[in-house]
């Protein structure tokens, strides 16, 4: 069922006491960690199939297969099929030559089959949809990848597959530019990208090659502006570090993490710099402080979320910098479901001690199929495959 978002809609009531929430998912742990390396801390700067460095972005893709950005060995890692073991190698391997490589670019030149601080990643009509954030492009295959040697078939942001300068080399923006994009998606066929650096989301309704510009912006008036915050102060229009978008209730909802706070329209957005309906984070469209100006979270409060899904009719928020995950399904009240803190007050890397299947170290990455969850939880190296609470 459709929630109503008319503009005047206010998410917010009071917090009360309650600081307790029902579990969001399993309290047993995560049934799968990938990168542990038999132990729970792994060891991350040595590549291998069965290693990762910072992973921050993750997939569960349609046909069965796991993706995982492993950011900072710049390259991708995918399992045909979804790990049921802890540390099972990756069967495919994109950006290096071998797994036991790394370096921004395989250490070469840029071609269609290099990375360089790869982030956010997703399924998109059937292929594969990457960030490759600093090469200040995204990377679409129209099928899934298969080895090191399959380059993308389309690069947007740049004009060609050698090319890496944020905005071209320009000072100024264009809609076939971006700089430091982190965040992909799809919504409803179209592809949606978090142009972190230029402070602005942009869509694609039908990318077919490279070099195409995208149709809408948000965040900013125009395609031409990156200003933080469109140049003014922080509003329903302006974002400040856009880093994922997903489409919830049949509209959108954006991470703006710079702003501390998720971004709500009731429908996809049709207009260039249409302004949200809802904020969820904040008491106030104007408002920006980190858990609401206060040093420990609440119900009401979130810390940098880089990171959203949707399981069920819930919308699951990566709060990165509390290190924890909460859910949202009432947008009339707080967080109802959380996962990470012993309770909605705490925060703290894996609850201020070691790492363990159930705690958080600011998970970057979020990933949904049915009731299964991927986390790239990237201070711990490693990615959690988590099963939603019974």
């Amino acid at each position: 069922m459709k929630v109503s978002l008319a503009p005047s809609f206010s998410p917010i009531k009071a917090a009360g006491t309650v600081t307790e929430g029902a579990p969001l998912l399993d309290p047993a742990g995560a049934r799968v960690i990938l990168g542990s390396d038999g132990g729970l801390l792994a060891d991350p700067i040595t590549p291998a199939a069965h290693r990762m460095f910072g992973p921050r972005g993750v997939c569960l893709h349609p046909d069965g297969a796991l993706w995982v950005a492993d950011t900072g060995h710049h390259r991708l890692l995918g399992w045909r099929k979804l790990p049921d073991r802890d540390d099972a190698p990756a069967d495919i391997l994109l950006g290096q030559p071998a797994f036991g490589r790394e370096g921004r670019n395989a250490k070469g030149p840029v071609t269609a089959a290099t990375l360089n601080v790869p982030t956010g990643i997703a399924a998109f009509r059937g292929g594969l949809a990457v960030a490759d954030a600093w090469n200040h492009r995204v990377l679409i295959w129209r099928r899934p990848p298969a080895g090191p040697d399959h380059p993308a078939d389309i690069v947007l942001g740049q004009a060609d597959a050698g090319s890496a300068l944020a905005n071209r080399g320009s000072d100024a923006p264009g809609p076939q530019t971006l700089h430091w994009p982190y965040g992909v998606s799809e919504i409803g066929g179209r592809l949606v990208v978090c142009d972190t650096g230029n402070r602005r989301l942009m869509v694609w309704n039908d990318p077919t090659e490279t070099g195409q510009p995208a149709d809408l912006v948000l965040g900013q008036d125009s395609f031409t502006c990156r200003d933080e915050n469109a140049g003014g102060p922080v509003s329903a229009r302006s974002m400040r570090w856009p880093h994922m978008a997903v489409g919830w209730q049949g509209g959108l909802a954006v991470a703006d993490a710079g702003n501390n706070r998720v971004m709500l329209w009731a429908d996809f957005p049709d207009r260039n710099g249409q302004p949200a309906d809802a904020v969820l984070g904040q008491a106030a469209m104007g408002d920006c402080d980190l858990n609401r100006g206060a040093y420990y979270p609440s119900t009401l409060a979130l810390n940098m979320p880089y990171a959203l899904a949707v399981m069920g009719s819930r919308l699951v928020v990566a709060d990165t910098a509390n290190s924890r995950l909460v859910g949202f399904g009432d947008l009339g009240a707080g967080a109802d479901r959380l996962t990470g803190q012993p309770d909605f007050a705490s925060k703290g890397d894996n609850r201020w001690g070691m790492a363990e299947r159930d705690s958080l170290c600011w998970p970057y990455g979020l990933s949904v199929r049915g009731t299964t969850v991927a986390v790239a939880d990237s201070g711990n190296n490693r990615v959690l495959i988590w099963e939603a609470a019974p």
